[in-house]
């Protein structure tokens, strides 16, 4: 029975992972001792669980029906290991988490390796995307999320409000009047981001909102890219305000109608109801709470 609940936590993590090799690399085995091990449980149960093909694999019906169960057997286990580790005083156990690509340099990436140096027991694979992924069909343990919670099946919490600024390259805005209000920047070039709508609200101190559209000669699907981009000098864009800090410090950016601010994107942490490691999960999420995340980064002496 030890054996086949092996083989069932391995053809497990075949199907987490999409392929045969991606199991093998997490699991720390040969690609053709994974795929044996999962024929020999196909034979023992005396059903196919996976369709093969040279590019992916998928599931059959028996395949899909099997690993809903295993799926509990192995998160039921989980919970025991996570309930003693509760116990514990350190920490121990893997975390699989998700994060905006445009955070990989940020203060949230920070709090991410100040955490794994606090406890050194406990191992992180995180996947950077600006691209929403999913949470269960991906598996994650937790996912962090930017301006978008829309699936409310899932626990979160709100980790930070994250400000953002309107900028320019220096030498770009120097060639330009500068402006003093939204409306002015109607005939700037913009540098667009795929993920924001076309046309940006502004609210001055006294609460007046002004809408923007602008013209983009470029458009692109990374907050990085902007940022570069913004530094060659081809146009106003929208950044977070640790990445436009940066720019600003390194005098290679300039901040635009300082006085108009745009609406914060919230900054969530989400996770599964029932989280394979739900003490260690909680543990995370609390400690991100308290780090005060995309705060603009303090000028170093």
């Amino acid at each position: 029975m030890i054996d086949h609940l092996r083989q069932m936590a391995i053809f497990a993590r075949v199907v987490d992972e999409g392929s045969f090799r991606a199991a093998a690399n997490d699991i720390g085995l040969a690609p053709s001792r994974i795929s044996e091990t999962v024929s020999d449980l196909e034979a023992y149960l005396g059903v196919t669980l996976l369709y093969r093909t040279t590019r992916k694999i998928s599931l059959t019906n028996e395949g899909r029906i099997f690993y809903a169960r295993v799926v509990e057997m192995i998160r039921s286990a989980e919970t025991g290991l996570n309930e003693l580790n509760a116990l514990s005083l350190e920490p121990v156990g893997a975390l699989r988490i998700s994060l905006p690509a445009f955070l990989s340099t940020g203060p949230l990436s920070t709090a991410v390796a100040t955490f794994a140096r606090l406890h050194p027991h406990v191992a992180f694979s995180v996947a950077y995307s600006d691209q929403p992924l999913g949470l269960i069909e991906n598996g994650f343990d937790l996912n962090i999320r930017v301006g978008w919670l829309d699936d409310s099946s899932m626990m979160s919490r709100k980790l930070a409000d994250g400000e953002r600024y309107l900028v320019a390259g220096t030498d770009y805005a120097r060639a330009r009047k500068m402006p003093k209000r939204p409306a002015d920047l109607e005939d700037w070039d913009w540098i667009r981001y795929q993920q924001r709508a076309d046309t940006t609200e502004f609210t001055s101190a006294s609460g007046k909102t002004e809408k923007v559209t602008g013209k983009a000669q470029i458009e692109v699907d990374s907050v990085d890219a902007l940022y570069h981009i913004a530094k060659q000098n081809l146009g106003a864009t929208i950044l977070p305000s640790f990445l436009a800090e940066r720019g600003l410090a390194s005098g290679e950016l300039v901040r635009l109608i300082p006085d108009w601010t745009l609406r914060p994107l919230g900054i969530y942490a989400v996770w599964p109801d029932k989280s394979r490691r739900e003490s260690l999960t909680l543990l995370f999420v609390r400690f991100l709470a308290k780090q005060g995340l995309c705060q603009p980064e303090a000028n170093e002496d």
